[in-house]
């Protein structure tokens, strides 16, 4: 610990000056080398499939909305039928304290939530609702519903086919169901490059979209609660990022759990008030609402171009819907799998709730506080991150006043835990690739610090778009998995009921 700190600010007492002192020339030259590798990666990773009505879709999405309708029936419809077995088994009444691994069911819901809810849940919705309308509402939910199935698969696997080592820590998720589940089907050399490639994707997009691009948000709108350009942070944002670079550090230091003990405390805070404000909007705006929901299912279906319009619509709110619950990607399933079980269906069925909480709850509530105090835009254009964490707020503030401050604690909570959950999930890819060795344990955690302060000094948009890219490249080779290991979870699922049914596997509380 003394020496990753000591490493960490020497590393520091160089760069942050080099970065706050040059920002504009920084995001410069990193927007100049970028752009054509993140054009090319974009390119490739959001190819767009012509789907009638004038309309494409991103091939990407097509993929994670396939895979998790195929899950859903293939498995019974296990996101209904599963749901009241999950909150059992989350609140503790299946823990076996003998079962190995390294935290509960809880925390590991938890800390693969803290990786899921954040700012897309503040200003993806009113994205979604700028370009698609109130109707992309609907289709978020419907996206959260069937992405419950996703989670299912991919986290189950990631217990059954975890690692655990001889110091009791766990090793798990896609990296290792790919390359052993695959080796168990004589494909190990196939599966051993899907699982680099997923491991390649998850480290850059650890870096990226789940750490660089959120503390710029939370750096983004502390400066805007603080007076804009008469803030004391205005262009010196870099301040900022070196404090959430340090409260990190200490926070990752001590590995999952460590993170567990974090995110089992901050997530229930954070998710709780946040929802507690939109009850209280929703509760003064009690008669708009009928309204709002009419609008909303209206809308769903309806479009400025007929099909073509109603296409936008369903495209726009599934696309959100996966921005934000990330079923399909693999990464809750690297958390997940350090629950303590003996039982991977008990864990895969405890992860289905995180898109019911992230997708169908938060950014529902979301979405009709935006829609009942008459906030969203009338017309379909995109807007930026900070505009629509701007809407969201102006939507809350116009009910209660002092709101935007506590949404930019909020955001900087939202932002903070996301960027814990994915450090883990970077970790556990680059120590796959470099080996479990604490030097390479360290080397990652340093460089993961840095780029906390790197985030919150500059706004270089092909840098955050590259690590967006990332994320998404993972469900490729993630999906392909899930739909060639699927059958086994169905006849795992088959047997863990029927002993739970039958009183085989016990309650312990």
């Amino acid at each position: 610990m003394n020496k990753l700190s000591r490493a960490l600010l020497t590393l520091a007492t160089f760069l942050i000056p080099a970065v706050a002192g040059a920002q504009s020339t920084i995001d410069d030259k990193l927007n100049s080398v970028m752009e054509p590798v993140t054009k090319f990666i974009s390119n490739v990773i959001f190819f767009k499939v012509p789907i009638g009505g004038g309309k494409e879709v991103p091939f990407v999405l097509i993929w994670l909305i396939l895979g998790a309708v195929y899950f859903t029936f293939f498995n019974g419809f296990i996101n209904i039928r599963g749901f009241r077995h999950a909150l059992d088994v989350v609140r503790g009444k299946f823990d076996n304290p003998k079962d190995k691994g390294e935290v509960s069911h809880f925390q590991a819901l938890t800390a693969a939530l803290s990786g899921t809810v954040g700012v897309g849940n503040i200003a993806g919705v009113a994205v979604a609702i700028s370009v698609g309308g109130p109707g992309a509402t609907f289709w978020m939910i419907v996206a959260g519903l069937f992405g419950m199935s996703s989670k299912f698969v991919e986290c189950t696997l990631g217990v059954k086919y975890r690692n655990v080592n001889a110091d009791g820590t766990v090793s798990g998720g896609p990296m290792y169901y790919l390359s052993k589940g695959f080796a168990n089907k004589g494909m190990a050399g196939f599966g051993k490059a899907l699982a680099i490639v997923f491991a390649i994707a998850c480290i850059g997009g650890s870096f990226g979209g789940g750490n660089m691009v959120q503390v710029n948000q939370a750096t983004n709108q502390f400066i805007a609660v603080t007076g804009g350009e008469e803030s004391f942070l205005y262009g010196q944002g870099w301040i900022f990022g070196a404090l959430m670079a340090l409260i990190v550090a200490v926070i990752i230091i001590g590995g999952i759990k460590s993170i567990a003990k974090v995110t089992d405390k901050v997530v229930p805070f954070m998710v709780g008030i946040y929802i507690l404000a939109a009850l209280v909007v929703l509760a003064v705006r009690f008669t708009d609402i009928p309204e709002a929901l009419g609008l909303i299912f209206k809308s769903a279906f309806t479009g400025t171009a007929a099909f073509g319009g109603f296409i936008g619509v369903m495209i726009n709110g599934f696309k959100r819907a996966a921005f934000s619950n990330e079923a399909g990607i693999g990464s809750a399933s690297i958390a997940h799998s350090a629950a303590k079980t003996d039982e991977p269906i008990s864990e895969g069925i405890v992860s289905l709730l995180e898109p019911f909480i992230d997708t169908v709850v938060i950014c529902t509530m979301t979405a009709l506080v935006i829609v009942v105090t008459g906030m969203a835009p009338t017309t379909t254009t995109e807007i930026s991150g900070d505009a629509a964490i701007g809407l969201t707020s102006s939507a809350f503030g116009s009910v209660i006043s002092w709101f935007p401050y506590v949404l930019s604690v909020a955001v900087i909570l939202f932002a903070l835990s996301t960027m814990i959950s994915w450090s883990y999930y970077g970790l556990k890819a680059w120590t796959y690739i470099f080996g479990e060795k604490k030097s390479s344990s360290a080397t990652y955690k340093i460089l993961y610090c840095l780029f906390v302060v790197v985030g919150s000094a500059i706004s270089a948009k092909q840098v955050f778009d590259f690590g967006d890219a990332m994320i998404f490249a993972m469900c490729f080779p993630n999906v392909l998995g899930l739909l060639i290991l699927a059958p086994e979870i169905r006849k795992d699922l088959a047997s863990y009921m029927s002993r739970v049914k039958s009183g085989e596997i016990k309650r312990f509380s």
